[in-house]
């Protein structure tokens, strides 16, 4: 059974719809399975590279964990805007599911600091590349039992 609006995080949600860092969408836009579906794709991928390129691998796992973020969005109707990026996506589950949504944020965090380093070589052992793939695996669980909970965002 849906809901029309997820209650908790929906001032927040309506703020990012203000600040035009989410967009509303309907239709096909407005289903949380394809997503899912990709970011079940990307898990696999960095299962199989973990021990060989730990890297690649956790920026694997946290695209996953985004899409998976995405999904939720998606279901609700909603999606990120290029203004909102990356972060939106993480605000907008953290506000509204919190729990292990914000571990998102870590993830994120992480990612960036292998996009952008701050200085050359930075390291990614293939340990905390599996830890990552766990964590999006996790996420991805959660929100399977989320998506048939969640309505339109209205």
């Amino acid at each position: 059974m849906s809901i029309s609006k997820w209650p908790k995080g929906a001032d927040a949600i309506e703020a990012l719809l203000a600040k035009r860092h989410l967009d509303r969408v309907s239709g096909a836009a407005a289903v949380a399975e394809p997503w899912l579906r990709q970011a079940k794709r990307r898990l696999d991928t960095a299962k199989q590279i973990a021990d060989d390129d730990p890297e690649s691998a956790f920026i694997l796992a946290y695209d996953a964990a985004r899409f998976v973020g995405t999904a939720l969005l998606a279901q609700q109707g909603l999606r990120p805007t290029q203004a909102g990026g990356h972060l939106v996506v993480y605000e907008a589950v953290r506000d509204q599911f919190g729990g292990p949504f914000v571990q998102l944020g870590t993830l994120r965090r992480r990612r960036n600091e292998l996009e952008y380093p701050a200085f050359p070589g930075e390291h990614v052992e293939a340990t905390e590349s599996r830890g990552a793939i766990a964590i999006a695996e996790s996420l991805a669980e959660t929100a399977r039992q989320l998506v048939d909970h969640l309505g339109l965002f209205t």
